[in-house]
């Protein structure tokens, strides 16, 4: 479950141990494996319904940089894709290629918060069977689209066996990020009052930015492992928001990530870094996406921006997959509990 990101040959920390020969602390990387469609349903655009997809084009290109990089990561895969006979060839590759594979829901709405028991269960264990059959691994992991959980979702993931969930997001920008949103998307008021909830609320940056253990009413335990924000400041850093500082400056975009990074060994924090796409994607791989944030970047450049910001966490963290870490956090017996 282990992968390293293989620094320059000229740059200290190459390999599983820092210069010193110490070992560095863990860090996981993970990728929403979200598709085109699954952005135009968001966005309100009803072509969604055909199911578009850049699967076919992206997911060679992000097992190419993950090899260059000599890293293993988390997937989190929609069902709906994996069902899509055009998509599973290319799903079944990132399982080949040694990468862990998470449950990223059926439908991939971002509003499972909303939904009753029945539907959610129905929901989860659809994802999971069209995931099994496209790629011949039974998930562990969960996360929610756009961060959406519930207790109800902690409850069903401990009756079917997952070691843990990944679906908060501890900062206080979401309402920011769910304004921006609701000012670019093409949705009904009925649709805005469902995805009211969108991205989280500035309560959310009072949440635990370590992992820790949900406890159910009746004694059940799950591990939640949240996209790391800051320490401190709970602003996020993971690859998208780094991107949109790059634009601006590289030179700012590498500060902030050396500022989060150090904060996270100063407070003992492991790093859960995230990925999307679009990170990798420019607007020509997209057309359908340029209103995104960054999608007019080049994708030659966006490459060269991912290297970068993934060798920098590698000189810091030994990089492993969120099963990985999950395995790590399970070890400690004073993880924090957090009752539902």
């Amino acid at each position: 479950m282990t992968g390293t990101v293989v620094p320059p040959t000229d740059s200290p920390g190459s390999g599983v141990t820092s210069a010193t020969g110490v070992n560095r602390p863990l860090a996981s990387v993970s990728l929403d494996l979200d598709n085109l469609w699954s952005y135009m349903k968001i966005h309100g655009d009803p072509a969604w319904a055909e199911r578009p997809t850049y699967l076919p084009r992206f997911v060679p290109l992000v097992l190419d940089v993950l090899a260059e990089l000599n890293l293993t990561i988390t997937v989190f895969l929609v069902g709906a894709d994996a069902d899509d006979p055009r998509n599973a060839p290319y799903l079944h590759r990132i399982a080949q290629a040694g990468h862990e594979i998470g449950n990223h829901s059926y439908e991939h709405e971002s509003w499972l918060h909303l939904y009753p028991r029945v539907d959610l269960e129905r929901e989860i264990g659809r994802a999971e069977r069209a995931i099994v059959e496209a790629t011949g691994q039974t998930p562990c992991g969960f996360r929610g689209p756009g961060f959406s959980w519930s207790p109800d979702l902690v409850d069903i993931l401990i009756e079917r066996g997952y070691r843990y969930d990944a679906s908060t997001l501890p900062t206080w920008v979401g309402p920011l990020a769910r304004w921006y949103y609701f000012r670019t998307a093409k949705i009904s008021a009925e649709d805005r009052k469902r995805r009211a909830g969108l991205f989280g609320s500035f309560a959310d940056g009072r949440r635990p930015v370590k992992p820790f253990v949900w406890r159910t009413a009746t004694g059940g335990e799950l591990l939640e492992i949240p996209v790391t924000t800051v320490p401190l400041l709970r602003t996020p850093f993971h690859f998208s928001y780094l991107l949109y500082l790059g634009r601006v400056s590289e030179d700012l975009m590498m500060a902030y990530l050396r500022l989060a990074l150090q904060l996270c060994r100063t407070t003992g924090t492991p790093p859960s870094f995230l990925l999307h796409p679009l990170d990798l994607l420019s607007g020509e791989d997209a057309p359908e996406l340029r209103f995104f944030p960054g999608m007019d970047v080049s994708a030659q450049r966006k490459r060269a921006i991912f290297v970068r910001v993934l060798r920098e966490i590698g000189r810091r963290f030994q990089v492993v997959t969120m099963g990985g870490q999950a395995e790590q956090e399970m070890e400690r017996p004073a993880a924090r509990r957090v009752q539902l």
